[in-house]
């Protein structure tokens, strides 16, 4: 009898990760109705991190009163499991919780993310995961301090914002408040990227485009990174260029420096976390995928990291997408069986999404019944 791991990230705007598991166990089904799949949904440490890792552990939900990027109250999220707490960074100061409209990355912060943390600490955790992705914002984590205790100051030691208009008139920092929980607190950090906090590949350089920044809000931002992390000490001017430091708006710094954390890739967190490993033994192949393979795709997200741990077991992973581009080709190299696009072609875009489901299902079993 065949035996299927199917193991996908989300499918970006179409299908969370666990959808996308169901739409393969479905394809399987299919094709061969006798064959057995094990469901191990993934994420790399983007968006829906903690809610796929908080899926695996058995974790409990707790809704926590929160600000988002622009400092509106909105309910933000955790999940418990023992003395483990694993939240999203994007739950609070998310990208996607601003409307087009109100971008402005000039004026968001991460306290929100902050009082997520403070919410862990309140409810005993003695270890902490934090997804890194999907921000709104790029103030180096300044706000998720402030709310922690970290006092941000200007040169009359009058408070300041922790925007990056606040942060313009920034000259000292004080930590003497930063909650002592902390230091009794293992933490660490779900990435998906590899910038560091400062220049052409650094968080306001990559990532400040995509939150809206103009060419020349980016140098102003990486200019106020920098002074953030000069101001922070040797620690955090070592830190800054640390691969990692720059995601999530610098969040990936200010954890690293001030937390005491230490960076982790998301899928090697979310394979410990479904068992992965073991459910790779004997099985036919490893059904994977996301919405867009590309050159992204080789630098610790979900495929590269599922094929790495099929290699080892010997196990040929498929690599399902709704668009592949040529330098996923890439992937073939690294122990990747095939590539399958599961959008019909000449499909629009917002059909495409709408349909995610039922392609993926019909590619998943078309692929099945060429290869049984």
């Amino acid at each position: 009898m065949s035996r299927y791991v199917l193991a996908p990230d989300s499918f970006k705007e179409s299908l969370t990760a666990t959808e996308a598991t169901e739409a393969m166990a479905a394809g399987v089904r299919d094709a061969d109705p006798t064959a057995e799949t094990v469901a191990c949904p993934m994420t790399d440490g983007g968006e829906g991190f903690a809610l796929t890792l908080a899926s695996s552990l058995g974790a409990e939900p707790i809704s926590v009163p929160s600000h988002d990027a622009l400092g509106r109250p909105i309910e933000g999220l955790i999940h418990r499991v023992g003395d483990t707490v694993v939240l999203d960074v994007a739950t609070a100061c998310g990208l996607e919780l601003v409307e087009p409209a109100l971008r402005d990355v000039l004026n968001c912060d991460s306290y929100g993310v902050g009082e997520l943390v403070l919410a862990a600490l309140d409810a005993g955790a003695r270890r902490l995961v934090i997804g890194l992705g999907g921000s709104a914002t790029n103030d180096g984590g300044a706000g998720m301090l402030a709310a922690l205790g970290v006092r941000f100051l200007d040169a009359r030691g009058r408070p300041v914002a922790t925007t990056p208009t606040g942060l313009a008139h920034l000259a000292s920092l004080d930590v003497g408040g930063l909650d002592p929980r902390l230091a009794d607190v293992e933490v660490q950090a779900a990435c998906d990227v590899d910038s560091p906090l400062l220049g052409p590949r650094g968080a306001s350089a990559v990532f400040g485009p995509q939150k809206g920044a103009t060419a020349q809000q980016v140098m102003l931002l990486d200019t106020l990174l920098t002074r953030l992390s000069a101001l922070s000490g040797t620690r955090g001017v070592a830190l800054a260029s640390e691969p990692g430091a720059g995601a999530a708006g610098g969040l990936g710094w200010a954890i690293l420096t001030f937390l005491g954390g230490r960076m982790r890739s998301g899928v090697d967190l979310v394979i410990e976390a479904t068992g992965l490993r073991e459910a790779l033994t004997g099985a036919t192949a490893v059904l994977t995928g996301e919405g867009a393979a590309d050159a992204q795709t080789l630098t610790g997200k979900t495929a590269a990291g599922v094929a790495a741990a099929a290699r080892e077991r010997g196990v040929p992973v498929v690599v399902f997408a709704g668009r592949i581009a040529d330098d996923a080709r890439a992937l073939l190299d690294q122990g990747v069986a095939g590539l399958v696009t599961i959008t019909p072609e000449g499909t629009p875009l917002d059909r495409a999404l709408a349909e995610g489901g039922r392609n993926l299902r019909a590619a998943v079993a078309g692929w099945v019944r060429r290869h049984q």
